[in-house]
């Protein structure tokens, strides 16, 4: 598959609730997962591996209720390895209901999901008065 076809795929399976189907099919067994933090003074997540990648989102469902997500794009040219999907999700965490949206960067080679890097809405810091 070329990466106009991964990205098409990926967000039809995201955006219907199969991830667990989107890490089997789309994939690379040697994959990379980073989690860009908004805080700028943490570090990266960085998960290696589609087991790594596999408990990644375990986690996530025991610690997340999704109520919904919204799917925007693929974003993709061309004759590029490189793709992005926007998501915005509304999702309960430690008893807060909030609206999170992030991107994803996403690399391909030879038809499978290489590299994924996700990257939050960057907000302005907050001035001391």
């Amino acid at each position: 598959m070329d990466t106009r076809t991964v990205a098409l795929r990926l967000v039809e399976l995201t955006s219907t609730g199969q991830d667990a189907k989107a890490l089997d099919e789309l994939y690379a067994d040697g994959i990379v997962s980073v989690e860009v933090m908004s805080d700028p003074e943490a570090d990266a997540q960085v998960w290696e591996g589609i087991d790594a990648v596999r408990e990644k989102h375990a986690w996530w469902d025991s610690v997340a209720t999704v109520h919904s997500v919204e799917v925007d794009g693929p974003f993709a040219g061309s004759g590029s390895e490189v793709f992005v999907v926007g998501f915005t999700m509304d999702v309960t965490m430690d008893g807060k209901r909030n609206s999170m949206r992030e991107v994803g960067v996403f690399t391909v080679d030879q038809g499978k999901i290489v590299k994924e890097v996700y990257l939050g809405l960057a907000s302005q810091p907050q001035s001391e008065s």
